[in-house]
């Protein structure tokens, strides 16, 4: 028999127990933090523009190749896209819960690659953007200058330059971007009447800048081969793009047969701006840039906002003057509350637990032997929740809470029966441990296969809803086995080691307990007598709240998750657009 084995050697049940608990505590360490499980089905987005082409030409031009080739990727659900009248176009292609983010990113890629040989050139020269896009939104972070002395186009670009980079370096960011940057763009304004009367035109322009603003490799003097008398080799440095509004004041448009000659400035007015002035960002009606902070999959939210805020201050002091940076949305704040809240009830109910077992078994040395059960299952479940990729949410907190109450019992019965065994057959601790488990193994077995063919099938239901109870259901699943093989190994152990033989006396202060519950056991025996011999009262109070129930469960309000205060709202005002072409597969 297998408790024989760990009767007589105490010191191994400790030590597996122990092992169980360190290895949990270990993963305990490193297991991700987060308010719920990784349920948001993961997106890849596709955008891109079109300049000076209205919606209807973005559909057909752009939207229409690149979703012909896209669509149908692997593990792909659907995917909508947006065509807007300034020339930007944008497709989010939404992929199966569970699919790799990196690996559907990829896919998409090849996919648009495909369509480029159909795209206008326009459109290849600005680039196809393909990203994966994070739904774990947690942090944003606003610069911005609170004596006004920088405008949005510096911050914007001041950040993506010397802060954006250091956050995303930072392990656990998955995505750092600035929503709607105002990157630096030299922004030509054309005079249409002074075009039209010097008979210039708007491709003249493009095709000018385009010769006159590029980087040219010039070669060598003196290079191999060369006159055998060359004693030097040097390279040409030739000036490269240009820098600044007056230096593409002097590209030259044309040159006149009388020696005039027509430059850029004559017909245009340039200047140093934004590329885009898509978003504008303000803080407190200070100018400012706010930037977005995603999680990578399985990053500890708690660890990383702690970096973040750790970085944030490590590059403070060399922000120029006027120029602060803060966090000004923290999801974590309420993560932080809301995992404190779970440790304290799950706090709470180890005490309650322990509380009532001592008020029933009433004897100390008794009492520690299920209490024991209940650290071992509970920290050896997180050493097969981190294999699994799953974290400490809400969902496996709670899991851990509901088998505190589960985890003692198979404790209970070995214990109580061991005492049975002690007082009827006056046997030693010893063996009346033994006698005790060749009369419970099977049962605890029994139970602990009835407990996991409850939460198991809960673990394998489908879709977005399976995912967020799928945690729940394995950490109850583990904490019971974990609970069986205490029952099974240690617990029989300590019964041997700890237990006496029972007395007579009775503590005056359950004597009153005692009582009460002899006659509320008595009460309990004589009702189910009743009902034993009146099937058909039982049958119909069964009935009765069966239709009570159903009534409550659907007047019930019903949602996906609850509702919770995080301390934010969010407000979304958008005016009608009939120039912009949505569409969804």
């Amino acid at each position: 028999m297998l408790a024989k084995i760990f009767i007589a050697r105490p010191r191994f049940a400790g030590v597996i127990s122990l092992v169980v608990m360190l290895i949990g505590a270990l993963a305990l360490l490193r297991i991700p933090v987060s308010e719920f499980p990784e349920i948001t089905p993961p997106e890849v987005l596709v955008d891109t523009s079109y300049p000076g082409a209205n919606a209807a030409t973005v559909e057909d031009s752009v939207a229409a190749p690149i979703e012909a080739q896209v669509n149908g990727v692997d593990d792909m659900l659907y995917m909508s896209s947006t065509s807007t009248n300034d020339g930007r176009y944008r497709l989010s292609v939404t992929f199966k819960v569970g699919t790799n983010p990196d690996i559907a990113q990829v896919n998409v890629q090849n996919r648009v690659q495909l369509a480029f040989s159909r795209l206008p050139s326009e459109v290849t020269q600005q680039g196809v953007n393909v990203r994966k896009q994070s739904p774990s939104l947690f942090l944003v972070v606003n610069v911005f200058s609170p004596d006004r002395t920088f405008d949005s186009l510096f911050l914007s670009n001041y950040t993506t330059i010397n802060i954006r980079d250091a956050l995303a370096r930072i392990d656990g960011i998955g995505e750092a971007s600035i929503f709607g940057a105002l990157d630096y763009g030299m922004r030509v304004w054309l005079d249409p009447d002074r075009m039209t009367n010097l008979g210039i035109t708007v491709s003249d322009v493009i095709d000018r800048i385009r010769e006159q603003n590029l980087q040219a490799s010039v070669g060598q003097i003196g290079a191999p081969p060369s006159s055998s008398d060359q004693p030097v080799q040097l390279s040409v440095l030739a000036k490269g793009r240009l820098r600044d509004a007056e230096e593409f004041g002097q590209i030259i448009l044309r040159t006149n047969t009388d020696g005039a000659v027509l430059r850029l400035r004559d017909v245009a007015r340039i200047e140093l701006g934004a590329q885009s002035y898509r978003a504008k960002a303000k803080l407190n009606g200070v100018p400012g840039v706010a930037m977005g902070l995603y999680l990578a999959p399985g990053a500890n939210a708690l660890s990383v906002a702690n970096a973040v805020k750790s970085e944030l201050k490590r590059l403070e002091p060399r922000f120029p003057e006027d120029i602060e940076a803060k966090i000004i949305y923290d999801t974590t704040a309420f993560v932080r509350a809301n995992i404190r809240e779970v440790a304290i009830t799950l706090l709470i109910t180890f005490v309650l637990v322990f509380a009532v077992t001592f008020l029933f078994l009433q004897d100390w040395r008794q009492t520690l032997v299920p209490t024991v059960a209940i650290p071992v299952s509970l920290i050896g479940t997180f050493a097969v929740l981190l294999p699994l990729g799953f974290s400490a949410n809400t969902q496996t907190l709670f899991g851990l809470i509901l088998a505190i109450g589960i985890v003692v019992d198979d404790a209970i019965v070995v214990i109580e029966n061991v005492q049975r065994l002690m007082a009827d057959e006056q046997l030693s601790p010893r063996d009346a441990a033994l006698k005790a488990m060749q009369q419970v193994s099977g049962p605890i077995i029994a139970t602990t296969l009835v407990l996991l063919a409850v939460f198991v099938p809960v673990g394998l239901l489908p879709g977005i809803t399976g995912e967020l109870y799928r945690q729940f259901a394995v950490t109850i699943s583990v904490a019971v086995v974990l609970s069986s093989l205490v029952a099974l190994t240690l617990s029989p152990a300590l019964c041997a080691i700890l237990l006496k033989p029972p007395s007579d006396r009775v503590n005056p202060l359950f004597r009153l307990f005692n009582k009460v519950l002899d006659k509320v056991r008595n009460g309990y025996g004589r009702a189910v007598a009743v009902l034993v011999r009146r099937a058909a009262v039982s049958i119909v109070l069964v009935l009765g709240f069966l239709v009570v129930t159903s009534v409550i469960y659907s007047r019930l309000p019903t949602s996906f998750i609850p509702s919770e205060d995080k301390g934010y709202f969010f407000i979304d005002v958008q005016l009608p657009d009939a120039a912009s072409l949505v569409r969804t597969e």
